[in-house]
């Protein structure tokens, strides 16, 4: 029997996995990296940018709010005196905790996986809202280049220091690129836009040791494939099946992986059936197949909304395991 990450590799390669890959299964994720980012269910707050968060009770997530002048940036051309790059965190004790977790994962097993979030496109509409962010892309290309080189070098700042502290050995990185049936932007934008900032951030992370970028959009983002490829990353962690997954599998399955064709709002939600979850993980296996493909929930992390949703998965992905190989 494999280990789990040789299986991992032999579905990335086209090779001979002997079962389906269970969702997150070959990551031990370090969300104690000091990223800034907060979770404050309840509550309204300032982040250290300077963005104002909203999580609402009864909500499954926060949000950034804009409205009554909240945004941060309220003209594009005049973001230089607005936005500023929070301190980043260097000291030993800031890290400590994601350092000993580094330090505990069993390699042999796992991917020690790094967490970051929020991406460069997510960062802009934080910043201003979605409308204006969108926008901005087109009447101030200039400004809107700039913001991104400079959020840019911010990451690349906070990825100098996670990867000496941490040594990871792969990168879940976050930026929802489209809603459930489009990309946000056309396939031309992005490659003007944030192609090669992509290419200069996820190129670090492999110069430096990272074996495996994972990148999270749930979301539609088939006409940005290609670009995926080039700038590097090796996983797409929550594809949609609003996509045409075996498709994409058939096209580009050589150079990337796809995880994800369980739509988390449609299987973990209140009151989920097992019935219903079975029905979809059976329906994704059997579409998708075991080569460069993972089933799995296209929410971001590994963690349910619900009680029991993540172990039934798994439970449902191990009988086709069975049926299947």
């Amino acid at each position: 029997m494999l280990t789990i990450r040789e299986n991992l590799l032999e579905t990335m390669k086209g090779g001979n996995p002997d079962r389906f890959v269970k969702q997150y299964e070959f990551i031990d994720l370090i969300m104690e990296v000091p990223t800034g980012i907060e979770f404050k269910y309840g509550q309204t707050w300032k982040d250290h940018w300077g963005i104002t968060w909203q999580w609402p009770e009864g909500q499954l997530g926060m949000f950034p709010v804009h409205h009554d002048g909240l945004a941060v940036i309220q003209d594009i051309t005049e973001w230089k005196s607005v936005v500023k790059k929070p301190a980043i965190a260097t000291s030993d004790e800031a890290w400590a905790p994601a350092i000993a977790h580094a330090n505990a994962v069993d390699r042999k097993e796992k991917y020690a996986t790094a967490f970051f979030a929020p991406g460069l496109f997510e960062m802009t509409h934080h910043l201003m809202g979605m409308e204006n962010a969108l926008m901005a892309l087109y009447e101030e290309p200039e400004a809107m280049q700039e913001l991104i080189d400079y959020l840019t070098e911010y990451e690349l700042e906070f990825a100098a220091v996670m990867m000496e502290k941490l040594k990871p050995e792969a990168i879940l990185h976050h930026d929802d690129w489209g809603s459930q049936i489009s990309s946000f932007i056309s396939p031309e934008m992005f490659e003007e836009f944030f192609v090669p900032s992509y290419k200069k951030i996820y190129k670090f992370y492999k110069d430096n040791g990272v074996e495996l970028i994972i990148h999270h959009s749930d979301s539609y983002a088939a006409n940005l494939v290609p670009y995926m490829i080039e700038v590097g990353i090796d996983i797409w962690q929550g594809v949609m099946n609003t996509n045409n997954i075996p498709e994409l599998i058939e096209k580009y399955g050589e150079k990337i992986t796809f995880m994800g064709g369980l739509h988390s709002g449609t299987v973990d939600y209140p009151g989920w059936e097992k019935e219903v979850v079975k029905k979809q993980v059976e329906e994704t296996c059997k579409a998708n197949g075991h080569k460069y493909f993972i089933p799995c929930q296209t929410s971001g992390l590994p963690i349910e909304n619900f009680e029991g949703v993540i172990a039934y998965i798994d439970e449902c992905i191990d009988e086709m395991s069975k049926e299947l190989f």
